[in-house]
């Protein structure tokens, strides 16, 4: 007999200090629960039905049914019999990606003199997949027909490309969409100071996409911002994020100044491009320091439910938890309140005042430096 409700190996329930939730990470979505029907399942993953209905009152039987019929419709559970558990084993929690650098972050005002075919062999030596260019000042295309050359015959997957909007040019978007079209390792590529947000023109198969931002990035200061629409519900990032930190882990960046970081916004610097290598960069002592800070290791982050699904920053933090040299404090750009359920802007919050006047990231008139 059906007598149990087993959740789909992809759908997996995270408890935090006041709620829960089931991530679908097939399907890239999230369902917050109750804790208290949360703990109803057995190894997080099935409820015995029987045993679960014969504690309960015929109001809470109503309840739980409603919440059976909930997972049944959605797609995250389905009935079996108690032989058939051992046929759908959990999910690996495992993480293994085969590089010693997933991701490089590379910032410039509107070139990249030291992006030639020496730096980019340094990236494939270190097995980098994937680049994002962000660019604070008008976009030099010439600049990026040259890297973009470069890259297309590379072993780099993909890129993602930032740049501000220039007013001036009147056949701004037919660049965009003419660059985006002849180059197909683009993923995405940014408009930033744009007059709406939203999606300008739909890629395909994850590649491809033209977007806007009403925000200008003009410099690097808008690292760390955490908000449930930059959530990112997949395998990967889940499975990530259990055991290591979801922003640094195998991510090396150079900053407008050449300097070669973690972090753009971190800073610690461990050489400058134009006399560094790269892999020699990597071999310091420091260079991964944060790489294993999950945010079960962070304060009210660990309370979180939504820590595995959301990106973290330690360049900009609230500073207020330190732990054998290791700032483990939560992210200062974050509003959300994993005990009250409750998001609230972060740059009206009273107790960061002080912290945002020392990193001095904010201006009255568009909110950052």
């Amino acid at each position: 007999m059906e007598n149990f409700l087993l959740l789909y190996s992809h759908c997996i329930i995270v408890n935090g200090a006041s709620r829960a939730i089931i991530c679908d990470l097939q399907r890239g979505s999230i369902y917050p629960i109750p804790l208290v029907f949360a703990s109803l399942f057995k190894d997080e993953r099935y409820i015995d039905i029987v045993k679960t209905m014969e504690e309960l009152d015929d109001e809470g039987r109503e309840i739980l049914k409603e919440y059976f019929d909930f997972l049944e419709e959605k797609e995250l559970a389905f009935y079996c019999s108690q032989q058939e558990l051992n046929c759908f084993p959990k999910m690996s929690n495992e993480w293994l990606f085969p590089a010693h650098i997933s991701h490089c972050v590379l910032d410039g005002q509107s070139s990249l003199s030291y992006f030639d075919e020496d730096f980019l062999k340094q990236l494939e030596i270190l097995c980098c997949n994937f680049i994002q260019f962000r660019f604070f000042r008008e976009a030099d295309w010439d600049e990026l027909h040259r890297i973009l050359a470069l890259i297309n015959n590379s072993q780099i997957k993909s890129i993602e490309i930032i740049v501000p909007y220039k007013t001036t040019d009147t056949e701004f978007y037919k660049k965009v969409e003419d660059f985006v079209e002849q180059n197909g390792k683009i993923s995405n590529l940014t408009i930033t100071g744009a007059a709406k947000t939203h999606i300008y023109k739909e890629g395909m198969h994850g590649m491809g996409y033209i977007l806007q931002t009403k925000t200008l990035v003009d410099s690097q200061s808008h690292c760390g911002i955490v908000d449930s629409s930059l959530f990112s519900i997949n395998i990967p990032t889940f499975t990530e994020s259990l055991h290591y930190n979801s922003c640094l882990n195998r991510k090396i960046s150079i900053d407008i100044n050449g300097n070669i970081k973690n972090c753009p916004s971190m800073p610690q610097t461990f050489g400058n491009v134009k006399n560094t290598n790269l892999e020699h960069a990597l071999q310091h002592q420091d260079f991964k320091k944060y790489w294993d800070l999950s945010k079960d290791k962070i304060e009210i982050c660990k309370d979180c439910e939504f820590r595995y699904i959301c990106t973290d920053c330690r360049a900009y933090t609230e500073r207020t938890h330190t732990k054998d040299g290791m700032d483990v404090s939560k992210p200062l750009k974050c509003g959300y309140n994993p005990y009250t359920c409750q998001w609230e802007d972060w740059v009206t919050d009273a107790q960061k005042e002080k912290t945002i006047k020392y990193y001095e990231i904010l201006n009255p008139l568009n909110g950052f430096v």
